[in-house]
């Protein structure tokens, strides 16, 4: 790798193009550690948005009132506000209201900007989740649902084993679309010093003065990663499509 690293400096030298993150240890460091948290970030925010968006259909179809009210008011106010406000409400807000206190008297927050980037993320994603597979539970025929009440089955272990796996095959697509915005909006976390890759390029872009170069690399490095999503994405719905159900 090191004639790697040596072209990229004879490029700069040469050229003026200034790839500091492959011929620098300490750049290429902070620039893999970003990298890596996107990834990281990314796959949590992912993870616990689908859940959020099965447990929310779920619940639509509760049949307490205030069950179904309490959902419908977690997807208005997460689908009609900007993602970055609801980031500042969660670790401006929320945030400095959960602290603790030391034995030398100083406050320090339970929680830190990594896990409020996770969380506020998520429930953002997640309340377009529900509504996703909401419209897949709804696309399954009432009939395939009586058919299991007739042998037996509870409401939940209809849901779980009857109805959701065929409503997620119906919403995969829209899924796929709303998790590539999720991977997209992860930027979102630089303004509360997240130490994700657009994070660590504007330390090293304000360090070295090369921002065309950041900016290409990091328009590669999103492109890469989306595409990967996209990839096993239609794949996976190709391996679990059942022919019928969806497109």
């Amino acid at each position: 790798m090191q004639f790697l690293w040596d072209w990229f400096r004879w490029l700069n030298e040469t050229t003026g193009i200034n790839l500091t993150i492959f011929y620098n240890a300490f750049d290429r460091g902070r620039f893999a550690s970003g990298f890596l948290m996107t990834v990281k970030l990314s796959a949590a925010c992912i993870v616990l948005s689908v859940l959020i968006g099965i447990a929310g259909a779920w619940l639509q179809g509760s049949r307490l009132r205030v069950t179904r009210n309490i959902v419908y008011w977690y997807i208005q106010f997460f689908r009609n506000t900007p993602p970055l406000v609801q980031l500042y409400f969660f670790y401006f807000g929320v945030g400095t209201l959960l602290t603790t206190t030391d034995a030398a008297g100083a406050t320090s927050p339970l929680v830190g900007n990594i896990a409020w980037a996770i969380i506020s993320l998520s429930f953002f994603a997640g309340a377009f989740n529900v509504e996703i597979f909401r419209s897949g539970v709804e696309a399954v025929p009432r009939t395939t649902i009586e058919a299991a009440e007739s042998l037996g089955f509870s409401r939940l272990r209809t849901y779980l084993y009857i109805v959701f796996p065929l409503a997620f095959r119906i919403s995969l697509p829209a899924l796929n679309n709303n998790l590539v915005n999720l991977v997209k909006t992860t930027t979102l976390a630089y303004a509360i010093a997240v130490p994700e890759m657009l994070y660590m390029s504007s330390q090293i872009w304000s360090d070295e003065l090369n921002v065309p170069e950041m900016m290409n690399v990091l328009l590669v490095c999103y492109f890469v990663l989306v595409g990967v999503l996209v990839y096993v994405m239609h794949r996976w719905e190709r391996a679990i499509r059942v022919p019928g159900f969806g497109v």
